[in-house]
This record gives C-alpha cells, structure tokens and sequence, in this order.
C-alpha cells in the first residue's frame, strides 16, 4: 500500500460512552430525558450534527437542533478524553505501519477540533501525515472529496490506498473514491459491513498489517 486513511471512532478509538455522556448532558441541559447509551451508540458516525439531530428528534426543530450542537460541542470539548481510548492493538498496528514508511492520514465525520484534541492526547499526532474532520471541506463522507484530496498530497495510486473503517459510510466513501475498504468488526455500526461489505473484514487492527505490507 501507498496510503492508509483511518476513520476515527468506532476504528481507532472507543469514545462512544464520552460521546453518550455528552448528549445525554446536552438533552438535560434542554429539559428533555436522557435517553440509553446504547439507543445513542446507534446514533454515532455521521458527524456531530447528524448525531445531535437524531438524538432530539421528534422534538427537534431547526433551532433546536442548532441550540442543541452548540451545547453539545461545547460539552464534549470537555469531556471528549474521560473515557475514549485507543481499542486494543491500534497504536501497535499504527506503529508497525509507520515504521514500515507507508503513509497515513486520518478522514472522519467528527468536526476537526475535538478530532485534533483526541489524537493529539492520545500521543498520535506524529503518526499522520494529515488529519481532516468533518468540517474540513463542504461535503462530509460518503463524499469522496476526502479521500481524493489525501491521494493528490500523498501521491498514491487508488488502487494501492486503503479506507479502513467501522461503518457502511466508510466503505461507501472508498467505494465512491475508487480505493479499497477495511471494515472493523468491533466497530459501533458493524451491522452496516453487512450490508455494505468491504473487501477485507477484519476483528483486530494487526490483521491489516498483512494487507498493509503485501505479505
């Protein structure tokens, strides 16, 4: 491979508890009930408004919704590394990865500010050679504007780049880009590898090394 883009949550790190915690401070802050974790988990992975928008629905109006990400954010810029840590065997992979000298970049829904906090706290800011968020260009992922932009900058053919992710969007961005797919099976929406299945499907992060390293 010439390139390896990583989705964020669900494939190199669990945050889904400080992304719960967040909304359900953010329904309480607008005097709604707070709803289940694991009803929020099924929210995730579209980007921050989509997630706000989901959680608040029915109730949720255009102004609403916009109160509700405004706190939201705000919260979660606190609270985003309570919980969240690497899953197991990723910064091994991501180490092995980088010293092999193949480069790596980091595409995700999740807006550019808190994802920058979270890999910077989590001592990964020296493995990517780019990091872009979900407010880093117009459209978010499925879009391929993304992943075409990071094989422009790193010079690498499509047919040797790799999106690995957790999600259905994620294979669908790979596919719209003309890249392969990785999915993580521990991920927060396997359910969509399913229905959108990636060429590889993995259960632990060393299993992309093979694929990594044409091994």
């Amino acid at each position: 491979m010439e390139l390896v883009i990583f989705d964020l949550d669900g494939t190199l790190i669990d945050s889904k508890l400080d992304l719960a915690r967040s909304v359900n401070a953010m329904r309480r802050h607008l005097g709604f009930p707070e709803l289940s974790d694991e009803l929020i988990f099924t929210y995730v992975g579209n980007g921050a408004p989509v997630l706000v928008r989901r959680a608040l629905a029915p109730e949720a109006s255009d102004s609403l919704a916009a109160q509700g990400l405004e706190f939201f954010l705000e919260y979660y810029r606190g609270h985003l590394l309570d919980h969240t840590d690497l899953y197991p065997g990723v910064r091994e992979a991501l180490e092995a990865i980088r010293e092999g000298g193949i480069p790596m970049a980091v595409l995700t829904n999740k807006p550019i500010g808190p994802t920058e906090t979270i890999i910077d706290g989590l001592g990964l800011g020296s493995h990517f050679f780019r990091v872009y968020g979900g407010n880093s260009f117009e459209q978010k992922k499925p879009d391929p504007v993304g992943v075409l932009r990071l094989l422009d900058e790193s010079r690498a053919q499509p047919d040797r780049a790799v999106l690995v992710g957790d999600s259905a969007v994620d294979v669908r961005t790979a596919r719209n880009a003309g890249i392969r797919a990785a999915g993580m099976t521990y991920g927060f929406q396997p359910e969509g590898l399913a229905t959108d299945p990636p060429d590889y499907l993995l259960d632990r992060m060393e299993q992309l090394l093979p694929i990594v390293f044409g091994r």
